[in-house]
């Protein structure tokens, strides 16, 4: 006896499905599989008592209905006419150069904030190579596309001490941390190469 040949079941070639029993338990659930005595469904145009009241609240013996009529509502702005949008306006369209400028105005802003608050002094670039502790402003960040990990975060520098450049962090001197991307910080460490900043203190933004 010659040997047969197999069929290789590829995507191209599928291997011919078998007919199962309507009583086995790997054929497709349905009510007729396994109840195939079931009384079929009303049809939904032949269903009876359409526009029957069920039930009801309240009094609705001859309600009266009248109306003025009018040319319209008037509309009126509140607040300042620059607060206000006068014109269409494209939703999630804005450039990225105003994108950048919104993101470093805030990052300013939020900065003069924890400067404040935790009484720090005046911060350093970010990319400046130093061997003693000094504190930095940033957003954080991550250097791929993936998941934000220990090993994935960096900071990007605000505008004024740093132009925007961004370094990597080292958080393994901080005992606990929570860090998210866009958030903005102040750090405290050392940056002996100007390319890894090893973190010994996180300042962050505290509610009111």
């Amino acid at each position: 006896q010659g040997s047969q040949k197999r069929g290789n079941p590829t995507p191209e070639t599928p291997r011919p499905k078998r007919t199962l029993s309507s009583r086995s338990p790997y054929a497709l659930l349905s009510p007729g599989s396994f109840s195939p005595s079931v009384t079929p469904s009303q049809k939904y145009a032949a269903r009876g008592g359409r526009g029957e009241v069920v039930a009801s609240f309240g009094s609705t013996q001859g309600p009266s209905w009248s109306g003025q009529g009018g040319d319209g509502c008037p509309l009126k702005l509140f607040g300042s006419p620059e607060e206000n949008l006068t014109k269409t306006y494209k939703f999630m369209f804005q450039k990225a150069l105003d994108v950048r400028e919104v993101m470093f105005w805030r990052l300013e802003e939020l900065g003069a904030a924890l400067k404040s608050h935790h009484g720090l002094e005046d911060f350093t670039s970010v990319v400046l190579p130093v061997q003693e502790p000094v504190t930095v402003l940033g957003q954080i960040s991550c250097d791929g596309n993936g998941k934000l990990n220990a090993k994935s975060v960096v900071l990007l520098g605000d505008r004024d001490c740093s132009w925007g450049a961004q370094v990597a962090l080292d958080l393994s001197r901080l005992t606990d941390y929570s860090l998210f991307p866009g958030q903005v910080v102040a750090l405290e460490g050392i940056n002996s190469t100007g390319m890894l900043l090893a973190v010994t203190k996180l300042y962050e933004v505290t509610p009111p």
